[in-house]
């Protein structure tokens, strides 16, 4: 006898499969961590959290702090536990039938499809095409098909790094006649942001995160930026409570912070792009800059070879081969100063010893 919903017997459980060495740079993390920067403001703060109750006014003056930042009204926000969640959420509000579907470009980020799989909504995928273009003719022509229920562009992409077309983006927006979601998870990378249209495009819906630019992977704080009554409507769905006041209170101190985590941001930028310009001074070797926290590098067929050697030598990188377009590539995210050097060094050291 089989207890659960019929289509979870053919799923696999979420799992996140990377290395575990020494030194991380395969999960796109930060190297800089909250607590120990503003540990003593946080606990300062948490001195006035009573965690026996469900209310606090540090929720309020979350919201106030968050719409400053994001330069919105709290109306137009609302918050979970990292985009993850509210992808959940987003998912579940917008299925209504076993045919529906979410619309998407390949590759992009892979956890778009385990939590339509979640909520029981299907996925398709648009391949993207050489040097990462989207075929927005298609992407259009498919969503406007009866089942399609949301248009998801990941911009800047992952694992691509890329930036879609600004004018393609409101041709999306113009003649989806369905919500469309834009995650904006490497906003503060980018600098490319399209909340100003959230009043204009009522079908627009942002999310962004706090794991990457404010250095809060493991805090799970993310937030959903749209026109208030999506807002309203999204809500509907949000389990009452579902952030815990703890995580509220680290998130308002790191935005209360902000300028030491963005000055952070800014020095990954610089890094990323050093490392790039290095990487590209090797011989046979094509680093591909981005967007975000993260590059993707590859060497041709002997790509797996230097993953392995730096796997074997404690450093983890991200294996984003899998799709076709992304052939022989390995994904490695920006991380301290002298993790990076020690990264380049090792890279090379391969690159002599195999004489490649």
């Amino acid at each position: 006898m089989y207890l659960f919903r019929s289509d979870l017997k053919e799923k696999s459980e979420v799992n996140i499969n990377v290395p575990h060495k020494e030194v991380m740079m395969c999960l796109n993390e930060s190297a800089l961590d909250p607590f120990a920067v503003i540990k003593d403001e946080i606990l300062k703060k948490m001195g006035q959290v009573h965690l026996n109750r469900y209310f606090n006014p540090i929720t309020a003056q979350l919201y106030k702090e968050l719409a400053d930042y994001a330069e919105v009204l709290p109306e137009n926000l609302a918050m979970g536990n990292g985009v993850d969640e509210l992808l959940y959420y987003i998912f579940t509000a917008v299925r209504e039938s076993k045919d529906d579907f979410a619309l998407t470009f390949s590759p992009s980020y892979f956890d778009y499809k385990s939590y339509c799989d979640a909520v029981g909504l299907k996925i398709r995928q648009i391949d993207l095409e050489e040097n990462f273009s989207n075929n927005f003719d298609k992407f259009i022509q498919v969503g406007s098909e009866a089942g399609c229920k949301l248009l998801i562009l990941c911009n800047p992409n992952n694992p691509t790094g890329h930036l879609m077309p600004s004018e393609q983006i409101q041709r999306v927006l113009e003649t989806a006649n369905r919500l469309v979601l834009i995650d904006e998870t490497y906003f503060e990378f980018s600098k490319v942001t399209y909340k100003e249209w959230i009043n204009k495009y009522p079908n627009l819906i942002i999310t962004r995160s706090f794991s990457k630019a404010f250095s809060a992977a493991g805090l799970r704080f993310g937030y959903v930026i749209s026109a208030a009554d999506n807002i309203k409507q999204l809500k509907k769905v949000i389990t009452a409570f579902n952030l815990s006041l703890m995580t509220r209170t680290v998130a308002l101190t790191i935005l209360e912070n902000r300028e030491i985590f963005l000055n952070h941001t800014r020095k990954v930028v610089e890094m990323r792009n050093y490392i790039c310009e290095e990487l590209n001074k090797i011989p046979k070797m094509k680093a591909t800059n981005t967007h975000t926290n993260f590059l993707i590098l590859t060497i041709g067929d002997k790509t797996q070879e230097l993953f392995k050697y730096l796997a074997d030598n404690e450093i983890a990188l991200r294996d984003v081969s899998a799709h076709p377009i992304m052939k022989n590539q390995i994904r490695v995210t920006i991380s301290a100063p002298e993790e990076n050097e020690l990264f380049l060094k090792r890279v090379k050291d391969f690159m002599e010893k195999e004489e490649i």
